[in-house]
């Protein structure tokens, strides 16, 4: 029997935030492999951008509802280390190798290029190896700094009031369907999405789900894997409706690159612990320490394993 949770009000609506957000990753900036080459080759941050504003729409969301006398079950935190370094750099040289961190997976995915379905069975296994090796990290109960700062609220709802005016501006609904679906807004979509699906359910990021999974931790984890189902869901979805599901067989290269790169991602997000979605989406917009330093890592670790990779070709 289905427990109760599957059946309640709040997963079903986080299950349709769950789909929602794999179609808004089809057509969003979400992949940080991408939002580094942009930086490195273009010489703009717009990538970055979006992903800001989407950690934002995740911040003001949960202040708002805390204000208003709601509770959510979120993460309370982990210390900063030199592991945390250390996982943050080898999530970006799995993101690296496989061509894409965990959110490009999804959109490659969704994109036809089925061989990125072998990245989170990676992570997976890369989870289960070293598990036995380093053990559970002990939170930190120290809650989040951005609870303190309830004023937070008064920039958010005036952001808030722009994109609202900014949406409006676009009128009929296909201008508004081509005004929302711009990679940019694309990614604050998600940021919106998720935002909602938090305060249902609480955390449960796809990489979260394995990562519980690997330590045996089966609470709860039949939910994680439900909406882990309609993030694909929607992210063949946001494909197909794009254009750009197409049946692509994978070359032996590919299924390597994908199946080593999510265990590289696999080791790193139990050095942190966190993977990057969890670190973008509730590490950087709760202001955790931690998630800062990590994601500074990976993008670094991007950054030099792209610039060593232009160095061997240019040889």
């Amino acid at each position: 029997m289905m427990s109760v949770a599957l059946l309640s009000l709040a997963f079903l609506i986080a299950a349709v935030c769950a789909m929602i957000m794999g179609y808004a990753i089809q057509r969003g900036a979400t992949c940080l492999v991408a939002a580094v080459d942009e930086v490195l080759n273009k010489r703009t941050g717009w990538r970055f951008l979006g992903l800001a504003e989407a950690a934002a729409w995740v911040a003001g969301s949960v202040l708002l509802w805390r204000a208003l006398g709601g509770h959510e079950t979120l993460p309370i935190g982990y210390p900063t280390t030199l592991g945390t370094v250390a996982g943050g750099a080898l999530l970006g040289l799995g993101a690296l190798v496989a061509r894409a961190c965990v959110f490009g997976a999804v959109a490659r995915f969704g994109s036809g290029e089925w061989a990125y379905l072998l990245t989170p069975v990676g992570f997976f296994l890369g989870c289960v190896t070293i598990w036995p090796l380093i053990g559970e990290f002990p939170p930190m109960h120290i809650g989040s700094p951005l609870f303190g700062a309830s004023w937070l609220l008064v920039p958010f709802a005036i952001f808030v009031g722009w994109r609202v005016f900014e949406a409006a501006r676009a009128g009929r609904a296909r201008m508004l369907a081509a005004h929302v679906w711009t990679p940019h807004r694309a990614t604050a979509v998600i940021g919106i999405v998720f935002a909602i699906s938090l305060i249902a359910v609480g955390p449960w990021a796809y990489t979260y789900a394995l990562l519980a999974l690997a330590q045996g931790k089966v609470d709860g984890v039949l939910a994680k894997f439900v909406l882990l189902a309609m993030l694909f869901a929607g992210a063949l979805l946001g494909g197909w409706t794009a254009g750009r599901l197409k049946l692509r067989a994978p070359t032996r290269e590919t299924v390597i690159r994908c199946l080593g790169g999510g265990v590289l991602m696999g080791w790193g997000s139990l050095l942190i612990p966190g993977g990057n979605d969890e670190l973008l989406l509730v590490g950087i917009p709760l202001l955790q320490p931690y998630a800062w330093v990590a994601v500074a890592s990976m993008a670094a670790a991007i950054a030099l394993g792209r610039a060593a990779e232009r160095r061997l070709s240019t040889r």
